[in-house]
């Protein structure tokens, strides 16, 4: 996609100027601790940039970031209260409302998952298509996590079952390359820079795409959320301003991602996400930038394209009755761009 591309869609967000910074009034709770299922990746790129351009604190804000091993781990310590605030995927919002769990997103990061399938390059021959996944090992960030559930909803498409594979976390890192490598596991469903490293080394086969519109559609049939910042309810009634704050942090950060090259993204983060290749590292953000969200707001042809590959693949999520218009909560994002 090119930039003038991105760049047009992000001016809906309507950003203001250095008085940005202060909307919303005074924080309730200035230490937030915030929950992360693998922050090296380029999925979670804009809290990155966030956190190293010093956005929370231009919003008053002190926030902890806790890096776990997957998305499904991030969910668990909300839940659990050992975080405030969670920048994950879009999907624990409906799944946690089908428990009775009143769990709200507040900002679209990803509007696209941003997930590849992948099988080893020397099984190429033998597993062709997710039809072919029967049995085999599947390394995914952390198991419940939405790498594995793309894999899982894939699997169901092709006349499989979710649990026809062994689903094994490999985590969000150099720990990922190197299972592939040491022949830990047969298949991948991951993410930018580990899928480009992998790719760029001559590890892998590319089988299902969706960091692209294009790949989204050919797996989902339309537009798919991936990463957002959510929070329990609760927490987002009585901490209105502090998270008017957060969120102001991350569309801040949208804003950048829009207009910053490759080369300042890479030099932005530190080192170790290049993974030991800063030129494919590069290649890695080029390839991810038409994935960041354009407004920072759901779709709602976004969030009934997830409902249904929940309820494809979830038969306790077949027949629940989801309110989708509680799963997110729009007010935040648009007065950061009011």
């Amino acid at each position: 996609m090119e930039r003038r591309t991105f760049l047009g869609g992000v001016a809906a967000l309507g950003f203001a100027g250095p008085a940005f910074a202060q909307k919303g009034g005074a924080p309730e709770k200035t230490s937030v601790r915030l929950g992360v299922g693998g922050k090296p990746l380029l999925y979670y790129l804009p809290l990155t940039v966030a956190e190293r351009k010093g956005l929370f604190k231009e919003e008053g804000l002190d926030v902890e970031i806790n890096d776990f091993g997957g998305g499904a781990k991030s969910l668990q310590s909300l839940i659990g209260g050992s975080v405030d605030v969670v920048t994950g995927a879009y999907e624990h919002t409906i799944r946690m409302q089908a428990k009775n769990q009143k769990i709200q997103a507040v900002c679209e990061l990803g509007r696209f998952p941003a997930i590849v399938i992948a099988v080893k390059k020397s099984l190429a021959g033998e597993i062709k298509s997710p039809a072919d996944f029967k049995g085999r090992k599947i390394g995914v960030t952390a198991p419940g996590s939405s790498t594995a559930i793309t894999a899982q909803y894939a699997m169901v498409k092709s006349g499989l079952k979710p649990t026809d594979a062994a689903f094994i976390g490999i985590g969000g890192g150099a720990g990922a390359v190197a299972a592939v490598k040491k022949g830990e596991i047969e298949v991948i469903s991951h993410l930018d820079p580990v899928i480009s490293k992998l790719d760029g080394d001559g590890d892998i086969q590319i089988m299902i795409d969706t960091r692209t519109e294009a790949g989204t559609k050919a797996l989902f049939g339309g537009s798919n959320p991936a990463a957002v910042v959510y929070a329990k309810h609760d927490f987002i009634a009585s901490h209105p301003n502090t998270m008017q704050r957060i969120v102001n942090a991350h569309v801040k950060a949208l804003k950048w991602l829009a207009s910053a090259t490759p080369e300042q993204v890479a030099d932005l983060v530190p080192p170790e996400y290049h993974l030991g290749d800063k030129p494919l590292y590069l290649r890695a953000v080029k390839n991810s930038l038409e994935s960041y969200s354009r407004t920072g707001i759901i779709p709602l042809s976004g969030m009934e394209s997830v409902l249904d590959m929940l309820r494809r693949l979830d038969p306790a999520l077949a027949d629940a009755k989801i309110d989708l218009a509680a799963t997110f909560d729009d007010r935040f994002v648009k007065a950061a761009g009011s």
